[in-house]
């Protein structure tokens, strides 16, 4: 039976601190089927804020969890983070390509922006959750 409730689940691509899923538990939000995958042409950047960036040859790694648009609510409206809006992306999980929304930033960091506590934090966190990581 399909599911047409507005709990029904949805693929989200997670490359930040959103990844772990303690933070999102401790925001409201208990997401399932964690899946390590990749989104190809984009590129993480770390401004003052995380998001993925369109770069041709790039890959982007991250977490896809299943969640509800009430969840993808909590995390960004909610939080204060309304600068991000979801896009739909193609995400490969063990070379099969499957749709993902994704959170970004409407309007991408100044070249000057960083955040090293918060690159810090992630690679430490992807290390742990075993997502490949190019920020060392």
């Amino acid at each position: 039976m399909i599911d047409n409730s507005k709990d029904r689940k949805h693929d989200v691509f997670f490359y930040g601190l959103y990844m772990d899923d303690d933070i999102l538990k401790r925001s409201g939000v208990y997401p399932v089927n964690p899946r390590i995958a990749y989104v190809k042409d984009y590129v993480l950047r770390i401004g003052k804020k995380a998001t993925l960036l369109r770069s041709r040859g790039e890959k982007a790694y991250g977490i896809v969890y299943s969640i509800s648009h009430d969840d993808i609510d909590t995390l960004y409206n909610k939080a204060g983070l309304d600068d991000y809006a979801p896009e739909a992306l193609i995400a490969n999980i063990n070379n099969e390509n499957i749709p993902v929304l994704c959170c970004n930033l409407i309007i991408p960091p100044e070249q000057n922006e960083s955040n090293q506590e918060y690159a810090q934090k992630l690679k430490e966190s992807m290390h742990r959750l075993g997502v490949p990581c190019d920020l060392d």
